[in-house]
């Protein structure tokens, strides 16, 4: 596709403030008629789009009579932002994959490539009332996964999303805020600075033109950019009915990884998330396990495995010889190895190998644990380091 020449740029311009985002039918009738035709259509000036109702094309008019998409250009330039097309060098190619629900254009805000940034980024999403636990999971993430070369990308809102956000922007990474108002309309209110932060750190930008403001609808489209334009999704903490269950699902639909944060099972807040862990996505719980899943071949989290004691170490045929040792007062030679079902010469020398390295002691006749032995495992026996285990018994 090549780039839109100057009539089509300012006719999506205009389109971005004649129609709600991520209507799908005004994306059809674009794909069929072409941007300059359809802004006739849909304000008078020309054959109206096919299917397009009376009262729809005189709602157009109406918003088309407010409209001024050259003031938006030059209002976002001023301001040391731009409007992209599908088309432009800087246009996120995985965008298309909404198909006729694709942005019309985006308007942006921060001097990255935004078509850059999106191939290494992902979605950290997540309740806006959140917990303390879910705030500090959220910026443990964003600074995590900054930290490894991934931009963040989230919504802005309270709660998760801005947690996210100041979580990349402390290590100094690369963040993303996807507004459902205008460049120029920080929204919430209180998270001005943080936007404003976002803008000289990394990129805002939104569907609605320059002086746009959300509505509930409007939050509920904006989370399908989201989706589509990043790896995979996080989600932190949800309710049942939250948009950040709405973004990992549309994410999911577009073959994204989907994610999802464990909490706790008598927290309501992490009810949605626990639910979308039960649909499929995958449970993570630091950055490292987020890049396994997003990244590429390499990027592997490191194995988890808990602390590893002496015991741990000592080959098969030992370690059955030192379980059947009696507890306390100990045994001959006989009862161990009646315990462990093994013959006598195997068992003693499985014992005498056992004393060498501290785990057991022999008093006359009797064998019993020694003190290292029978304590909690943790503590490191005397002597040479047990052999690895090579086999079976």
């Amino acid at each position: 596709m090549s780039a839109p020449g100057p009539e089509e740029r300012l006719a999506r311009a205009a389109l971005t403030g004649l129609t709600e985002p991520g209507d799908e039918r005004v994306g059809r009738w674009l794909r069929q008629m072409g941007p300059v035709a359809l802004v006739r259509g849909l304000t008078g000036a020309g054959p109206p789009p096919a299917g397009a109702r009376a009262d729809r094309i005189a709602g157009c008019r109406a918003r088309a009579a407010t409209l001024d998409p050259g003031a938006d250009l030059a209002a976002v330039e001023r301001i040391g932002g731009r409007f992209l097309c599908p088309g432009d060098a800087e246009w996120p190619g995985q965008l298309d994959d909404l198909g006729d629900a694709r942005p019309i254009g985006l308007w942006v805000r921060g001097s990255p490539s935004l078509r850059l940034w999106a191939l290494r980024s992902v979605a950290v999403v997540g309740a806006r009332a959140c917990t303390d636990y879910g705030s500090y999971v959220a910026a443990l993430l964003g600074s995590g996964l900054a930290e490894r070369g991934w931009v963040v990308v989230s919504g802005a809102a309270y709660g998760v999303d801005g947690a996210a956000h100041r979580g990349a922007l402390a290590v100094g990474g690369a963040t993303v805020a996807v507004l459902a108002s205008g460049v120029d309309v920080p929204y919430p209110r209180g998270h001005t600075e943080l936007i404003d932060r976002i803008t000289e750190q990394g990129l805002v930008l939104a569907e609605l033109p320059p002086g746009g403001h959300p509505t509930r609808s409007r939050f509920v489209l904006r989370n399908r950019v989201i989706a589509a334009l990043t790896r995979g999704t996080v989600v932190v903490e949800a309710e049942y009915r939250s948009g950040s269950l709405v973004t990992a699902r549309r994410a999911r639909q577009l073959g994204r990884q989907t994610m999802g944060v464990p909490g706790p099972v008598t927290s309501g807040l992490s009810a949605g998330v626990h639910e979308l862990l039960r649909e499929g996505a995958c449970v993570v719980t630091d950055a490292d396990e987020i890049a396994e899943l997003v990244g590429g071949i390499g990027e592997l989290a490191p194995e988890r495995r808990g602390p590893v004691v002496p015991r741990d170490l000592l080959e098969p045929v030992a370690l059955r010889a030192l379980e059947a040792v009696p507890g306390r007062d100990g045994g001959d030679a006989a009862i161990v190895a009646r315990n462990a079902g093994m013959g006598r010469e195997r068992t003693l020398a499985s014992l005498y190998e056992l004393q060498a390295l501290g785990f057991v002691e022999r008093r006359g006749d009797l064998w019993r644990l020694a003190d290292a032995a029978s304590t909690s495992g943790t503590t490191k026996p005397p002597g040479r380091r047990p052999p690895v285990r090579r086999g079976g018994a």
